[in-house]
């Protein structure tokens, strides 16, 4: 079922002083040497932000794109049962895409640029945005139209849309949308977690992960399983876990399924920024082989280093994985 048309709403960056029109028409008049105008400035810069950070946090947004995601969701739907035929592509990389990537790709991209026409966004199918055009962007959208090309593909119901709000090289909101399995987790920063399926919305909540039980790890392969193994510690037992796309990997870790998910490979900064947000509200995170967080828009490169995204952050996880 698609649900109904998004209505834009006005999101601003700090630069945008024409929500006070009034800013630009005295500040030629004004003499900047005045402790007391200055004053008045810094405390309009800050009123402004304010209102930024506000609007961003603000769940009536986060309803308006988990609306998106799920549309998003349900023209993926149509391709995946054949109501519209799609075609495979090899990619530069030799990673599949279909029509049905590049199509939700596009509505994406409209769906969210009429919601926040300021907010750029950024996919996995437009990263050829030069970091000297996007090293400027204090906020930005961050999407993956379909994560998990390789599953849809193949049929295995496990692949997802993922959404990212990134604001100061960081991800603030974040949703995970599983079309085919009907399951969505989101976060807003400073709003919680939450699981939604058909029939129930679920909080999840932090949890303390202790080394006194087998260790659950998410994997995406046997042989990503064999990579993983090199690296763990001997004195602990653990099981694998074998699940679909990167995203859904995350919702395992982040509904308690596993206790840590580790890719040790290429992924995008795509990949892993709604996971960021999702974990963080429930004590979780992503951290890369030297333990420090991930951090987006901060290189000319979009790839990811390799990394783990753990349940509870404040484990001590260098007891269980040996990096080099």
């Amino acid at each position: 079922m698609f649900y109904k048309s998004v209505q834009p709403i006005a999101i601003y960056r700090a630069e945008y002083y024409h929500l006070f029109p009034w800013v630009n028409a005295v500040l030629p008049y004004l003499s900047f040497r005045s402790v007391k105008i200055r004053g008045m400035i810094g405390g309009l810069k800050t009123f402004v932000k304010g209102k930024i950070m506000n609007e961003l946090k603000s769940q009536v947004l986060l309803e308006k794109v988990l609306q998106i995601a799920h549309q998003a969701g349900d023209y993926l739907n149509l391709f995946y049962n054949g109501e519209i035929d799609f075609q495979i592509n090899i990619k530069s990389d030799n990673t599949p895409i279909t029509n049905a990537d590049l199509f939700v790709n596009q509505f994406l991209i409209e769906k969210l640029t009429a919601l926040t026409p300021h907010i750029p966004v950024l996919s996995e199918e437009s990263c050829q945005i030069s970091f000297s055009d996007r090293r400027r962007w204090r906020t930005y959208w961050l999407i993956d139209p379909l994560d998990g090309t390789q599953q849809f593909i193949n049929r295995t119901d496990q692949f997802a849309v993922l959404i990212a709000l990134i604001h100061q090289n960081r991800s603030m909101l974040g949703i995970i949308h599983a079309p085919v399995l009907k399951q969505t987790y989101y976060a807003l920063q400073g709003h919680g977690t939450y699981k939604q399926t058909e029939h129930s919305l679920q909080t999840l909540s932090a949890r303390k992960f202790g080394l006194n039980h087998t260790v659950k790890i998410a994997v995406g392969s046997k042989n990503a399983e064999q990579k993983v193994r090199s690296i763990l510690s001997s004195n602990y037992q653990y099981e694998f876990i074998t699940y679909g796309s990167s995203g859904l990997k995350t919702a395992l870790v982040a509904e308690g399924s596993a206790d840590c998910y580790i890719r040790l490979g290429q992924t995008g900064e795509w990949d892993t920024a709604a996971a960021e947000a999702i974990l963080s509200e429930i004590g979780g995170g992503i951290r890369d082989t030297q333990f420090n967080a991930l951090t987006y828009n901060k290189r000319p490169s979009l790839i990811n280093p390799d990394f783990i995204m753990v349940s509870d952050i404040s484990a001590d996880w260098k007891k269980i994985f040996q990096f080099n």
